[in-house]
């Protein structure tokens, strides 16, 4: 042994084990402080924001009665405008061009009811019996092979769904009475609206005027842009999804005629309608004349009617909504889907109905905002990144 190892003096090398603990840099305690205090403005913002938008549906909601006629007379207006505006064009006074194509709307109206009414209510009756039919078939099919369900089961089954109508035979009236007063309350608001559309369409052109000068100088300039876009956006709506109704009433119509399919003009007429509900009506109204052709033709029948209505809708989802909502809407379909989704869940067939046109509207505002924001005109395109 050296006289080296034997010194306790000598310094010992020794293998570090972990890292080293990293020394706090002394600006990491405000850094932190500052990060808490910003994500807090955040966070309170939003709470202010979203409280806003609880109570502003709040306020809505409370207020829908009297909402809901105005919103449909402006859905009417942006209608029935470019006829009055025609009409003011060659010299009509403003109050008689309102009134002859309001009354002229009117009589389609009744005439569409006169012509869709009879057969629903003529040929109701010879459904009902191809139905029971068709059950009649059903109940055999679930007795025989491969099943071979006993009339006993069948029998208790019905007599059990019986049972369940007799013993909510008071919620079924209370049901009943609900629907009638809805009913009512759709005629009410019907007439309010037919009122408020004929003064819209006299007034019209002086109401964006009068809400700028209300607004003020500085406020009353984009009140009256966004106003303009907002106007131009739903009347562009409104005639894309009447043009692509009838598209598609006219050619499922013909489908229909050709098989011999009961209740063709009803059936046109509600594919029509259905079709100012994007995806959602399509479908739902595809579903009715598949049905109905199920009860009265027959699976195969049902089958043939079931490749038109998907040819049609394939058409109009692939062909005719990109060239019509290319000048118009430019909303995503899953944004319409979802839109759709929403106000069907809050508002029933009133929402899915408005679901579309609050979106395109909400649409407007946010693009009109994003080109104040970034100094663009209203009507210029973005500024694209040029390339490196």
């Amino acid at each position: 042994m050296t006289q080296a190892e034997d010194d306790p003096r000598e310094p010992v090398a020794v293998t570090p084990t972990a890292d080293p603990a990293p020394v706090r840099p002394p600006e990491r305690g405000p850094r932190v402080r500052a990060a808490i205090r910003r994500v807090a403005i955040v966070a309170a913002q939003l709470l202010v924001i979203a409280a806003a938008i609880v109570g502003l549906g709040y306020l809505l909601g409370r207020l829908w009665v009297v909402l809901f006629p105005v919103v449909l007379g402006l859905l009417l207006t942006t209608v029935l405008w470019p006829a009055v505006r025609f009409l003011r064009a060659h010299r009509w006074p403003a109050a008689l061009a309102a009134a002859t194509v309001l009354l002229a709307f009117l009589a389609l109206l009744v005439t569409i009811g006169v012509l869709v009414v009879p057969p629903v209510v003529g040929q109701v009756g010879e459904l009902t019996e191809q139905a029971t039919a068709g059950l009649e078939q059903v109940r055999q099919w679930l007795t025989g092979p491969p099943l071979n369900l006993g009339e006993d089961q069948i029998g208790e089954t019905i007599d059990n769904v019986f049972a369940a109508l007799q013993s909510n035979a008071q919620n079924i009236a209370g049901y009943v009475l609900t629907w009638a007063t809805s009913v009512g309350s759709g005629i009410v608001n019907a007439v309010l609206a037919l009122v408020l559309c004929f003064f819209f369409l006299k007034d019209g052109p002086r109401w964006v005027p009068w809400l700028a000068a209300q607004t003020g100088p500085r406020a009353g300039v984009h009140v009256a842009q966004l106003s303009e876009r907002s106007w131009r956006t739903l009347s562009e709506f409104i005639r894309q999804q009447a043009l692509v109704g009838f598209i598609d009433a006219f050619f499922i119509g013909v489908g229909l005629w050709f098989l011999g399919v009961p209740l063709v003009l009803p059936l046109a007429v509600l594919t029509f309608f259905a079709a100012f509900i994007p995806i959602i009506g399509a479908f739902v109204a595809g579903a009715f004349a598949v049905l109905i052709a199920l009860v009265d033709r027959g699976p195969t029948t049902a089958l043939i009617v079931l490749g038109i209505v998907l040819l049609v809708q394939q058409v109009e989802g692939n062909v005719l909504q990109p060239l019509l909502q290319g000048r118009g809407l430019s909303l995503h379909p899953a944004v319409v889907i979802l839109a759709v989704a929403a106000g069907s869940s809050l508002a029933g067939i009133t929402g899915a109905f408005l679901a579309v046109p609050v979106a395109a509207i909400v649409a407007v505002a946010y693009r009109y905002a994003r080109d104040h924001l970034d100094h663009h005109r209203p009507d210029a395109p973005a500024a694209t990144v040029p390339d490196e």
